[in-house]
């Protein structure tokens, strides 16, 4: 694959792909934890509700919070 203008080549490092890695570690506020705790529920359960329509398959889903 040629590129014409060479500032946008794959060496470039102004060039960026995909999401970047974040560091994963728990959440100190609790406020802020519980939030992420429902986003982060929330779309598991609508992931396992397609995988369940999408091949016709029972998932058992269990999530603890303390």
């Amino acid at each position: 694959m040629a590129y014409e203008n060479k500032s946008m080549s794959l060496d470039s490092p102004q060039r960026k792909l995909g999401w970047g890695k974040i560091e994963v570690k728990q959440i100190e506020n609790t406020t802020n934890r519980q939030v992420a705790f429902c986003k982060k529920r929330n779309g598991l359960l609508k992931m396992a509700y397609e995988l369940s329509l999408l091949c016709d398959a029972e998932v058992a889903l269990i999530v603890f919070s303390s």
